[in-house]
């Protein structure tokens, strides 16, 4: 049954919407000149005049990025933190916040109460980067994701979603003689889809960011995120160029900035174009592991 909306209601709809669409239109405004100043030339950036729309529209910006190898080493390095880590995330949150889930497990109260305090009181960075040395794993990708295998906050969701399973489904495939192993990956990890996807999602942006663990544990340029090449290469205006493609010299030595942004873009799309296709998952995950019957 429709419910007549009050004239305050509509009007207060309204409102919320404007104020919505304008704070989106603000975000959205500097991508925008990010996006134009990519596909603009370099004498149209140094002069100023690009805003929301390319000037003197050209491809060359990307095309030195598409050339150049450093940068593709560094996507492809963050590619595999990204797809590797989210993985093991994954699978150490689940196995993790399952068994403290149900109810006959022993100790799973301690369990809990050792993760919180992790959430309240981190780690200080030297003992880290100790443990990262004797560990051998500094210079290597794995000093940037196995530190944080587990995220205290994601379990705390990825728990309480769990706990929300029915108890009959669980019941009935025991008596059909399912070990544990093989009710986690047959049971469990299907009804588990929306929580999956939605932490999925913050684990890999989280790893596509990489930034501040690289800097403490990587200092070889062959194994360094694209965001730390891409924050070195705003650190000079000087960018580097391939012997061979000796047609970029004078683009990178007069107006980097193009190259800038056109990197920007890169290092920004693969995120973008995941998030449509767990978007649906994303707000169930999150609600049904908040929501107590």
């Amino acid at each position: 049954m429709n419910r007549r909306m009050s004239k305050g209601y509509q009007v207060f709809n309204i409102l919320n919407l404007f104020f919505l669409s304008l704070l989106g239109l603000i975000m959205f405004l500097p991508f925008l000149n990010v996006i134009a100043q990519s596909f603009s030339s370099s004498e149209a950036i140094t002069s100023g005049k690009v805003s929301f729309w390319p000037v003197d529209f050209t491809w060359i910006n990307y095309s030195y990025v598409f050339s150049d190898v450093s940068i593709w080493r560094a996507f492809g390095v963050s590619v595999f933190i990204t797809v590797v880590g989210t993985l093991i995330n994954l699978i150490a949150t689940a196995t993790l916040a399952y068994p403290v889930s149900r109810q006959e497990y022993i100790g799973r109260r301690m369990i809990v109460l050792l993760v919180l305090v992790t959430m309240i009181f981190s780690a200080p960075l030297i003992p880290n980067f100790l443990l990262m040395k004797n560990l051998h794993l500094m210079n290597t990708p794995w000093a940037m994701i196995l530190p944080g295998a587990i995220s205290a906050f994601n379990f705390f969701v990825m728990h309480s979603f769990f706990k929300q399973l029915p108890l009959e489904v669980i019941d009935s495939a025991r008596i059909d003689g399912c070990g544990e192993l093989r009710m986690m990956s047959s049971m469990v990890a299907p009804l588990s889809k929306p929580v999956m996807a939605s932490l999925g999602i913050f684990y890999a942006v989280g790893h596509w960011n990489a930034y501040m663990s690289a800097l403490y544990y990587i200092d070889q340029p062959k194994w360094w995120p694209l965001q730390v090449k891409l924050k070195k290469m705003f650190e000079t205006d000087d960018i580097s160029i391939d012997p061979g493609a000796s047609q970029f010299s004078d683009l990178a030595h007069t107006s980097p900035e193009g190259i800038k942004m056109a990197t920007i873009i890169i290092a920004t799309l693969p995120i973008i174009m995941i998030y449509p296709f767990l978007q649906k998952h994303f707000v169930k995950g999150l609600t049904l592991g908040a929501v107590k019957s």
